[in-house]
C-alpha cells in the first residue's frame, strides 16, 4: 500500500486518523498506532508481521532487562544478544544473496582483465558452485522496511545501555514507535529519544496544529513524488533500458533525470510521513534539507538522508574512534558499510567508497577547498554527486564505467524518446532543488499564496492518482 495509492489516501488514512483522535486516553492511541502499523506492513506481505513482531519482542525485553540488571555481565549480555538477533535477521534476509553478490564480481573482473583471467579466478575460488544460489535467490523476498526497523530496534537498544534513555515498560509504547507506519517502509530512521517526549504525552497532542503542519508536508510530498520524480522515472526508465544505443548527450541527461528522480522520490517520501506523523500527534525530524545546495561533501551529508548519516555517525563513525583516532580509515569503513547497507551489490559497495573518498580528500584538502567561491563549490560538488548517483543507479559495476565513460568521453548515439519533455522536466526539477524554499520553510509559511499553491498542487496529485498508475517509492527496495 503507497502513499500515494488510491486505498492509503481514501480509506486507510481516514480510518486510522479519526479512530485515532476518538480514542481519549494514551494506552489506547499506542495500541490503535501498533494495530495501525501492523495492517499497513500486512498489505506488503502479512507473514512479515511475524518477523517485525518478534524483533520488538526481542528488543523490548532487552529494555526491560537493563531496567533490571545493573551488573556488567547482564547489560552486556543485553545489549548482544538483541542486536545479534536483529542483524542476524536482517543478514538472512537481505544478505543471503551473497554468494550471487560475489559471483557477480566476475563481471567486474570481465571488464578489467578479460573473460579468461575472470574465468580462471573464478574457478579457482569455486564460484561456479554456488550457482544454484542464483536461481534459488531470485525468488527470495525481502521484507519491506527491515532495513529501517531494525535500524530503530537497535539504536534503542544501544541508548538504553548508555543511558541515554530509559526505557520503557509499556509494550504497546514501544511496539507503536516500531510499526509507526508513516516511518515503517522507508523512514526516517528516528531515534526512540526523539519522539519519546511525543509519546508520553500522546494524549494532549494538539490536534489542529498537527493537521496544518501535517497537511502541508503530506501535499508537498505528493507534489514531488506524483507530479517530478514519476514524470522524470517514465521517460529515463526506458532510455536506460536502451543504454547501449545512448550517446553522450543521452548519458548525460539520464544522469541528470536520475540525480533529480531519487532527490524527489526519496525526499517525497520522507515529507509524507514526516507530515503523517504530525498528524498523529508526533513530531519526526526533518530528512533532508536542500542537498543539492551542498558546498562540500561534509555539507552534503549534514542535508542528504540525515535520519541515516547522523546513525551512521553516532553508532559506527564515533565508536570506531570517529576524528581522534585513525579519522580516515573510519571515514572509509562507515561509508562502505553505509553503502552495503542498501544491498548486496557491487554498485553500492562503489557508491559508499566512493563518497568515503570525497569526505578523506576533502578532510586532507579542506582549507584549499574553502578558499574557492561558494558558486564554484557549489556546482562542484553537484557534479561529484551525480557520478555518485550513476554508480548507484547503475544495475552492475560494468554498466556504471560504460555510463560514465559515455559521458566524459564524447560518443555519438540515439537519443531516447522523451528527450525534450526530460529536459524540461529537468529544467523545473533544477529550478526547485536549487533555487527554491524546502519543505520545512513551505509548511511554516501562512500566506494565501502559499495555501493556493498547495491545493493547486494537490488536485494535479489526485488526478494523477486517481488515473494513473502508481509506482513504488526507489527506497522501498531498501
Amino acid at each position: 500500500m503507497l502513499f500515494n495509492s488510491r486505498v492509503f489516501l481514501f480509506a486507510f488514512l481516514p480510518v486510522a486518523y479519526f479512530v485515532f483522535w476518538k480514542l481519549s486516553s494514551k494506552q489506547l492511541r499506542y495500541m490503535w498506532l501498533t494495530i495501525a502499523g501492523y495492517v499497513f506492513y500486512s498489505f506488503w506481505n502479512y507473514k512479515f508481521c511475524a518477523i517485525m513482531a518478534f524483533s520488538t519482542l526481542v528488543s523490548y525485553t532487552a529494555g526491560i532487562g537493563f531496567l533490571h540488571f545493573q551488573d556488567s555481565l547482564h547489560r552486556k549480555l543485553c545489549l548482544i544478544v538483541p542486536i545479534v538477533v536483529d542483524l542476524s535477521l536482517l543478514s538472512f534476509f537481505k544478505y543471503l544473496g551473497i554468494w550471487n553478490f560475489a559471483f557477480s564480481s566476475g563481471e567486474w573482473l570481465t571488464s578489467l582483465w578479460g573473460m579468461d583471467a575472470a574465468s580462471s579466478l573464478l574457478w579457482k575460488f569455486h564460484f561456479h558452485s554456488f550457482l544454484w544460489s542464483r536461481t534459488l535467490l531470485e525468488g527470495a523476498l525481502l521484507p519491506v522496511g527491515i532495513s529501517f526497523y531494525t535500524f530503530h530496534t537497535i539504536s534503542y537498544i544501544v541508548d538504553s545501555y548508555r543511558g541515554t534513555i530509559k526505557p520503557t515498560k509499556n509494550i504497546f509504547e514501544f511496539a507503536g514507535y516500531v510499526a509507526l507506519f508513516p516511518q515503517l517502509i522507508a523512514g526516517p530512521i528516528v531515534r526512540f529519544r526523539q519522539v519519546e517526549d511525543d509519546l508520553e504525552h500522546l494524549d494532549t497532542a494538539d490536534r489542529r496544529s498537527g493537521l496544518d503542519i501535517g497537511w502541508s508536508y503530506l501535499v508537498i510530498g505528493l507534489i514531488k513524488k506524483v507530479l517530478i520524480a514519476d514524470t522524470i522515472a517514465a521517460i529515463i526508465n526506458p532510455g536506460l533500458g536502451s543504454f547501449s544505443t545512448l550517446g553522450t548527450a543521452g548519458a548525460w541527461l539520464c544522469a541528470l533525470g536520475y540525480t533529480y528522480q531519487i532527490y524527489f522520490d526519496f525526499s517525497g517520501y520522507s515529507d509524507m510521513a514526516v507530515g503523517l506523523a504530525h498528524m498523529f500527534g508526533i513530531r519526526l525530524p526533518p530528512n533532508f534539507n536542500s542537498p543539492y545546495k551542498a558546498i562540500d561533501p561534509s555539507d552534503f551529508w549534514r542535508r542528504w538522508h540525515i535520519s541515516l548519516s547522523t546513525c551512521l555517525r553516532d553508532y559506527l563513525y564515533i565508536p570506531l574512534g570517529g576524528n581522534r583516532n585513525g579519522m580516515y580509515r573510519n571515514l572509509l569503513i562507515t561509508m562502505l558499510l553505509g553503502g552495503i547497507w542498501h544491498g548486496a551489490n557491487w554498485t553500492f559497495l562503489v557508491w559508499g567508497g566512493y563518497h568515503g573518498g570525497l569526505l578523506i580528500l576533502y578532510k586532507s584538502f579542506h582549507e584549499q577547498w574553502d578558499a574557492l567561491p561558494t558558486i564554484l563549490r557549489r556546482g562542484a560538488m553537484f557534479l561529484l554527486s551525480i557520478i555518485g548517483w550513476v554508480i548507484f543507479r547503475a544495475e552492475s559495476f560494468a554498466m556504471a564505467t560504460q555510463w560514465l565513460r559515455k559521458m566524459f568521453y564524447p560518443t555519438s548515439g540515439y537519443m531516447f524518446t522523451g528527450a525534450v519533455v526530460l529536459l524540461a522536466c529537468v529544467a523545473v526539477a533544477a529550478a526547485i532543488a536549487h533555487a527554491a524554499p524546502n519543505t520545512f520553510e513551505i509548511s511554516h509559511q501562512r500566506s494565501p499564496r502559499a495555501a493556493c499553491a498547495l491545493a493547486a498542487g494537490l488536485v494535479c496529485c489526485l488526478i494523477m492518482i486517481t488515473g494513473g498508475q502508481r509506482s513504488p517509492f526507489l527506497y522501498f527496495q531498501f
